[in-house]
């Protein structure tokens, strides 16, 4: 099982556990985190995505500064990457499978002290990627 949380186009955010998340297909369950037992897991369609993060906490921490900015000493195997989403918001990290004709791709990002571990981008949900 991984901590996840998906952040839809739309801005929702669903945190939770996941266990049949695959790149390869087109929807996955995601066992939310703040229901009760008992409570059937929710449907996540892919397209409906911005990302999927995977996480080392579901609650964060909200003390963090983000950052866009690679540590010197970061020897992430991989190409450096900018993604420009839809919505605004730029994240910077390495990737080692961006295809643009793809529906997603996996990335790193740059921030290490981040809550994020990595992160499942959805193509159609950015504007611009480019390679740094």
């Amino acid at each position: 099982m991984y901590k996840v949380v998906a952040h839809y186009q739309d801005g929702r955010l669903i945190k939770g556990l996941t266990a049949d998340f695959t790149p390869n297909k087109d929807r996955f369950t995601i066992l939310l985190s703040e229901v009760s037992a008992g409570t059937p897991p929710w449907l996540v369609l892919m397209t409906d995505l911005k990302g999927l993060f995977f996480v080392k906490d579901l609650d964060g921490d909200l003390g963090h500064a983000k950052s866009n900015l690679f540590e010197l000493t970061d020897l992430t195997p991989g190409r450096r990457i900018r993604i420009q989403f839809r919505d605004g918001e730029t994240m910077n990290g390495v990737t080692q499978g961006y295809s643009p004709d793809r529906i997603g791709f996996f990335v790193v990002p740059a921030d290490r002290k981040s809550n994020t571990e990595r992160a499942y981008i959805i193509t159609a949900a950015t504007s611009q990627v480019s390679f740094l």
